[in-house]
């Protein structure tokens, strides 16, 4: 079972699963083109202009040079952007982030009270935007670069008015059944799924 599966609990459903917008790689994908041409022209001028062991080590600074910048500025963001993880359950909100330490919220649906999302002009075209989070208690949680921010909105609009109205509800519209300890303990409650 791979991620997020082996994150969610016991009969817990994924409705979505996302990682960041596509849109903040687009300006380590413009340094790699730029370093990886300046790199190119720079060993085109020193294996023209220079001969022997001194192209070879200018040739080598270059390219430690190139791999430094790349791993720094493209690298880097790749692997933070495969990293994290927004994702929406029937039961919460969770995100996660982090490649060696790894750091993550849950929201349950049960204490969201507000869901908004914002995006400019650039964010509309690309599909995007910022989801913004509000719980209980909480200040809100601002989550940038979100696709379809529009229609996650709407899920965890749905999703949260659903957990309302179960609440609302109480265990019993749903099938509860009352279940009673084997000591002979007062007995208590579980609510059924519902489906």
């Amino acid at each position: 079972m791979g991620y997020p599966q082996d994150a969610l609990a016991d009969e817990e459903e994924l409705l979505l699963h996302h990682h960041p917008h596509w849109k903040m790689l687009v300006l380590p994908a413009l340094t790699f083109i730029l370093t990886t041409a300046v790199a190119g022209f720079l060993v085109g001028l020193i294996s023209a202009r220079l001969d022997g062991s001194s192209a070879t080590i200018t040739t080598i600074v270059v390219a430690l040079v190139w791999a430094i910048v790349v791993g720094w500025r493209c690298v880097a963001p790749l692997i933070s952007w495969k990293c994290t993880h927004f994702i929406v359950t029937d039961r919460r909100v969770l995100i996660r982030q982090g490649v060696i330490t790894h750091s993550g919220i849950d929201i349950p649906m049960g204490r969201i009270s507000n869901v908004q999302f914002r995006h400019g002009l650039v964010d509309r075209m690309l599909r995007t935007g910022t989801l913004i989070i509000a719980s209980a208690s909480d200040d809100p949680l601002e989550f940038d670069d979100i696709p379809r921010v529009q229609r996650v909105h709407s899920l965890l609009y749905q999703q949260v008015f659903d957990s309302m109205e179960v609440r609302r509800a109480g265990p019993d519209a749903f099938g509860s059944t009352e279940v009673s300890d084997s000591d002979g303990a007062r007995p208590g409650w579980r609510a059924g799924r519902r489906r």
